[in-house]
């Protein structure tokens, strides 16, 4: 199947309501050009360098999601174009958006990645760090950014169950945290392999790469 093809269906099985982020990591510019043909306009990036070089050649009205770990030091390479950033774990990366964004007098969209998997490489905030976070007046005067939602990865495993737990928990969290701000609405959870779980319990981005370009 063509990338075409792999994008209509998927796009079946996603509401509306929900956004599709086609995660082109290590992909060429031409499977991106494929996917942009078939109607795609959001791509997901887990580089930084990469992500510029791609939208420095790329069509300028694609909009460019950061989806990996961010070094701070390299937030001034992406805070020129960058649409959203899934990744953010910390009140210092939060910072460091703020004051590039406020260099091109740009207000950066930020998701914050809480921590819902059993595994201990994945990173994020808990609960009670999310709260302290969201009530602190520091975070609130960072005018050059908006946290508009959280952004939650689940264990890698096939126990859907398990899966499902997670994605609850972050949905629960998500909506504890959306009472405390006006400004929340996205979650952010899902991927190729449990993307439709994730849909069921309440996610409104989902991040697909494999099942769209193929495996890497």
């Amino acid at each position: 199947m063509t990338i075409a093809d792999n994008l209509f269906r998927i796009r079946e099985t996603i509401p509306e309501t929900a956004t599709l982020v086609a995660v082109s990591k290590t992909k060429p510019n031409a499977d991106l050009l494929e996917a942009y043909k078939a109607g795609q306009r959001i791509f997901g990036e887990n580089k930084i360098q990469e992500m510029t070089q791609k939208w420095e050649s790329l069509p300028k009205d694609i909009e460019w999601h950061m989806i990996g770990h961010v070094q701070t030091n390299k937030v001034k390479y992406m805070a020129e174009y960058v649409a959203l950033v899934h990744g953010v774990d910390s009140f210092k990366l939060l910072k460091e958006l703020n004051k590039q964004a406020k260099k091109h007098d740009r207000i950066i969209a930020c998701l914050l990645q809480i921590h819902i998997a059993e595994e201990d490489t994945k990173f994020g905030f808990d609960e009670a760090e999310l709260m302290d976070l969201l009530a602190d007046e520091t975070f609130k005067k960072l005018e050059h950014i908006k946290v508009v939602g959280l952004m939650g990865m689940a264990t890698f495993t096939p126990n859907e169950q398990q899966i499902r737990s997670e994605f609850k928990t972050l949905k629960t969290l998500f909506e504890k945290a959306k009472s405390k701000t006006n400004d929340f609405n996205t979650l952010s959870m899902g991927m190729s392999g449990d993307y439709q779980i994730a849909l069921e319990e309440g996610s409104t981005m989902v991040r697909i790469g494999s099942s769209i370009f193929g495996s890497r």
